[in-house]
């Protein structure tokens, strides 16, 4: 049985569908996600906001493997890029063989090398973009499957008003 593992930047997920107009409904894209790809692990890389933890609580509740950065507000806008985060999991998981294939949700082209280096080891299944008009060239102009969520979101998302 091949073990896929998927990491989710939480943060480009999130604002590439509130910008489409969505509002993700976690327990459904959770599910969607497993009977679409079949997956072992989700791993959801977010923010840690102390007064989230109703939130936090519910993605649990839903399935996701919670990875947390440490957030700073900077002039009242709450800060936590969970980049390094997300490579450095995908990539000690990758060495500690905790899966076969894997799966990057993100449009960020901060994760171009590690989409090269994952694709060059031969264990990226795809990347997995938020937003088609808003996904890097740099995730583009690499020679790996990207699917685009814009016609997806109905699947596990409500239109916001």
């Amino acid at each position: 049985m091949i073990r896929t593992n998927i990491y989710i930047d939480g943060n480009n997920l999130y604002r590439g569908a509130k910008e489409l107009g969505f509002g993700i409904d976690y327990k459904k894209f959770y599910g969607w996600l497993r009977q679409k790809y079949d997956t072992s692990n989700i791993y959801l890389f977010i923010g840690l906001v102390p007064t989230r933890t109703k939130f936090y609580e519910h993605l649990q509740e839903c399935g996701f493997i919670l990875v947390f950065k440490q957030t700073v507000s900077v002039g009242g806008v709450i800060k936590g890029n969970c980049d390094a985060e997300l490579v450095l999991k995908t990539v000690s998981d990758f060495y500690n063989k905790a899966f076969d294939k894997c799966i990057l949700v993100s449009g960020d082209g901060d994760f171009g090398c590690l989409v090269e280096f994952l694709d060059n080891n031969s264990v990226l299944d795809r990347v997995i973009s938020p937003d088609e008009n808003k996904c890097s060239i740099l995730l583009r102009n690499k020679n790996t499957e990207i699917t685009f969520l814009n016609e997806h979101y109905h699947k596990f998302s409500k239109k916001s008003s």
